[in-house]
């Protein structure tokens, strides 16, 4: 670890990289058990946690762990003392502050946040010495089912990330070892310490899965990076494991077909409920459309080792399956992009003699350097979006390794169109979540490879997603069932793939009943059509994995841009009962065991993860920041006090933070490029409208120079842009875009059009009237980072 990178991370007093002490001492989470109990294709898990208090003094214990990403967290309890507190779902403000005030009254209480939809952080505070506090959480998931094997993956570590930006001003929203940046202002959070290597197993970790076909045919059961045992119909785990890798479960299934199953609420007084429907694809034998390609490496630091080889074995057999009909590109990066000799910047033919360069270009890759995924992602979508008449397809092959999710999600959302983005993840603690959000965003896939002997498999799978999907157009229309047309999940529509159901969620209003057809068009332009009868079924697991990912949807929609979600995104979370980001699980204990509310706050250190590249300099190092932007040491400085609801830096140690530019959150362009909708529920304002406005006229303005056709994609994709950003609104102030609209749809020269944009748009936004988000201070000194909560980021 470089001397700069050394001054960009805390060191905490009396404790190192874990608070190594003793051999399992001064660690508060002492057991970890998963007891998951799979039906079909749902999976519902319990997962314990046991802190002890092995200090002499009250216990604050902070733990930041993973989940898997599309399970939803439906309950909580705490128990200590022969005492089950039961914890209510609140708005993750209310609940923090309730948590806040609990431990400061000297009661028992615990907190359970979602930073990312498969990181979680966990607080327990005043453990009295000697005593142990037992955390259940409750999940309920639905398994990816595919080629006849379906998959249960428990994520057991949180991989250290790669944290880009300027740091923030102000105390650390969290106990991590990183610095809140401009670009991830929770930074703080989601980097917990991680124990050195050679350091003793610091808990009892123990994992038990109970499997039921229900009504299916069981096949081969297989555990790729553990070894299982059958004792009694339940599989579990070797004693001694380590929680440093996934526990990845795949498990055999012969039958099943097409379903609907409607559930219709209970607890309220209109009828209305929840809906799911599975559809099974055509075989196919019409040859694919020509394609354009491209396809995206990592080749940072944490890619070292086994990852990077098999890395380069996805990426070749990507290389393999294109044609000569199609076009490609190949980037690899770090904290730079690098390009295949002699194949230029754009999409070059797949020829033998270009696709061979381009192999032997992925040959040469090694890890090095920071993941600076957002660059890749931004110029990789642009070099697809001339693509006409062909398929678009853009194959990330990654860890998923970053910290600024939502920064990439927000600035490639508008970019993405209807280029289908399939992500590969080689980790054996891969970020599944990010990666999943980024193929549901590009409609693609996500595969995760935690070793070797499954990347042929997993390559098999992303060469008929790569070789088009069988059917396209996918359309769903009830009969007898009136469906809630903006509650859909996945709101846009992927296509059928060989060997893949299609499993759509979504609201009905009325009741249960019907059929639902969905129709589109196979690969030889025929229509598809199929319909199934839906049965009425009492089954809350649907409805909460429906309520899952209809939050990440809007979660993400929130992150692309639209502020107006926050209230929908809570009343939705509150509603179900399922855990997001804007809503905590807080429990409480009336009773007040520890006078003062003095406390002794510890972070449970991770492992580093299996197959990561240890020794003394490396595993403080997995901690890094941008390579391309060091910052220089740092003198130490007193931690500031903090709002009393953010937690506060435990060190006395502290860092100096530098000023720099407004993070992604206060980015006003949420219409980035390309073609590009307001999510329904938005609500603009005129200063916000304004705002976009002035970035529309910035972009033409410097893209006056491009060639004639490629100026009219331009206005084109701005006059739809502000098509949707205004709709049918009758406000006066308004006009000026309405008439501009109305003015590119005519048949007037370019020119003449380019012109009266740049004017209307650049008279439109003038001046810069911003107005502070809910929550947020006018700050009397524009270029500091903005603070807000870091949830609202």
């Amino acid at each position: 670890m470089s001397p700069d990178e050394l001054g960009r991370v805390r060191i905490l007093p009396d404790a190192g990289f874990g608070n190594l002490r003793t051999d399992r001492g001064n660690l508060p989470l002492d057991r970890l058990d998963v007891r998951a109990r799979v039906s079909g294709l749902v999976a519902r898990t319990v997962v314990v946690t046991e802190f002890v208090n092995v200090h002499d003094t009250a216990l604050e214990a902070t733990y930041v762990f993973p989940l898997p990403d599309r399970a939803a967290v439906t309950g909580m309890t705490m128990t200590a003392d022969d005492r089950t507190v039961e914890a209510e779902l609140q708005e993750r403000g209310a609940a923090r502050e309730a948590y806040d005030q609990a431990i400061a009254a000297g009661q028992r209480a615990s907190i359970a946040e979602e930073e990312r939809p498969d990181v979680f952080a966990m607080r327990v505070g005043n453990i009295l010495p000697g005593e142990r506090v037992v955390i259940e959480l409750q999940l309920v998931g639905p398994l990816p089912f595919e080629d006849g094997a379906a998959t249960f993956r428990f994520p057991l570590v949180v991989a250290p990330r790669y944290v880009p930006g300027t740091p923030l001003p102000g105390p650390y929203v969290g106990d991590g070892q990183v610095p809140d940046t401009d670009a991830v202002p929770d930074a703080s959070r989601i980097t917990p310490p991680v124990l050195l290597p050679g350091f003793p197993n610091p808990l009892r970790l123990s994992i038990g899965v109970d499997v039921d076909p229900a009504g299916l045919t069981l096949g081969t059961v297989r555990s790729s990076l553990h070894t299982v045992t059958d004792s009694g119909g339940t599989l579990s785990i070797e004693p001694g494991e380590r929680a440093d890798r996934d526990f990845v479960l795949r498990i055999g299934y012969e039958g099943g077909g097409e379903t609907a199953i409607a559930v219709p609420d209970e607890a309220t007084e209109e009828p209305g409920g929840v809906y799911q429907l599975v559809v099974l694809p055509p075989e196919s034998t019409a040859a694919a459309r020509p394609k354009d390609v491209v396809l995206l490496l990592d080749r940072s630091g944490s890619m070292g080792g086994w990852k990077m080889v098999a890395a380069r074995r996805a990426a070749a057999r990507v290389i393999d399956t294109l044609t000569t009909a199609d076009r490609f590109a190949v980037l690899t990066f770090d904290h730079q992009i690098d390009h295949p000799a002699d194949l230029g910047e754009g999409l070059a033919e797949a020829s033998d003699r270009n696709r061979f360069r381009a192999v032997e270009h992925l040959a040469r890759a090694d890890a090095r350097g920071g993941t600076e995924l957002l660059a890749p992602l931004t110029e990789g979508l642009g070099l697809l979006r001339a693509s006409e008449g062909r398929d678009r397809v853009l194959v990330l092959v990654t860890d998923g390794q970053v910290g600024n999710e939502d920064q990439i999600v927000h600035d490639v959302t508008p970019l993405i169109g209807p280029t289908r983005v399939h992500t590969i993840g080689i980790d054996r603690a891969v970020n599944a979540g990010f990666l999943g959000r980024l193929a549901a965003l590009g409609a693609g896939r996500a595969e995760l490879v935690e070793s070797e002997d499954r990347l042929d498999e997993a390559m098999e799978h992303i060469h008929r997603r790569i070789g088009a999907p069988v059917v396209t157009g996918l359309r769903v229309d009830a009969t007898g069932l009136s469906l809630v047309d903006d509650e859909r999940t996945p709101a846009r529509l992927p296509g059928l793939y060989p060997g893949v159901p299609l499993v759509v969620a979504g609201r009905f209003a009325g009741k249960p009943g019907g059929s639902l057809t969905v129709t589109g068009r196979t690969r030889d332009d025929q229509e598809f059509r199929t319909t199934v009868e839906v049965r009425e079924r009492a089954e809350p697991a649907i409805t909460a994995q429906w309520a899952r990912a209809r939050l990440r949807d809007l979660e993400d929609a929130y992150a692309a841009g639209d502020r107006g979600l926050e209230q929908r995104i809570v009343a939705t979370s509150l509603r179900y009962g399922v855990l997001c980001r804007f809503t905590a699980f807080v429990a409480v204990d009336n009773r007040v065991v520890n006078e003062g509310g003095e406390t002794r706050r510890v972070t449970q250190p991770v492992e580093l993860p299996s197959g990561w590249e240890g020794g003394g300099d490396v595993a403080p190092a997995m901690l890094r920041m941008s390579a391309a932007s060091p910052l220089p040491p740092m003198p130490p400085m007193a931690a500031p006090a903090g709002p009393a609801h953010f937690a506060q830096p435990r060190a006395e140690a502290g860092i100096a933070r530098s000023r720099g530019p407004v993070g992604f959150a206060n980015v006003p362009s949420m219409l980035r490029a390309g073609k590009a909708a307001v999510p329904a529920g938005a609500a603009l304002s005129l200063d916000q409208v304004r705002e976009i406005a002035a970035t529309e006229a910035r972009r033409l303005r410097e893209a006056t120079g491009l060639a004639a056709y490629e100026r009219r994609d331009l206005l084109d994709d701005l006059s739809s842009r502000l098509e949707v950003l205004i709709g049918s609104t009758t406000d006066k102030e308004f006009a000026p875009l309405q008439e501009l609209v109305a003015f590119l749809g005519g048949d007037g020269p370019l020119d003449e059009k380019w012109a009266k944009a740049v004017a209307v748009l650049t008279a439109f936004g003038g001046g810069d009237n911003r107005r502070p988000e809910p929550g947020e201070s006018p700050d009397p000194d524009p270029d500091r980072p903005s603070r807000k909560t870091f949830w609202k980021r």
